[in-house]
């Protein structure tokens, strides 16, 4: 699963996520594709977390952030990667 979060005053906030399914393998080769600034860094605004589900718990796998055009793209990304994989099963 992917998250996106937002830095708030309170912590990061979600405001969306992409459910990229079961296979580990083709979620970790989509989440290196993504694009990403080099280093997190604790003034970043926007950061997306590859989260996956164990026991009904997420476990954190990775952890990047992004600019607002870097999001859009990765949204992109994103959507035409789990609708391929939604149409070839």
């Amino acid at each position: 699963m992917i998250n996106l979060c937002v830095r708030t005053a309170d912590g990061p906030k979600p405001f969306g996520n992409f459910n990229l399914g079961k296979n580990r393998q083709s979620a970790t080769e989509l989440f290196r594709r993504l694009k990403v600034s080099s280093e997190l860094d604790v003034h970043d605004m926007l950061y997306i977390e590859f989260t996956e589900m164990l026991n009904g718990l997420p476990i954190n796998i990775d952890i990047v952030s992004c600019d607002l055009q870097e999001l859009g793209i990765n949204c992109m990304l994103i959507t035409q990667e789990v609708f391929r994989i939604s149409n070839l099963q």
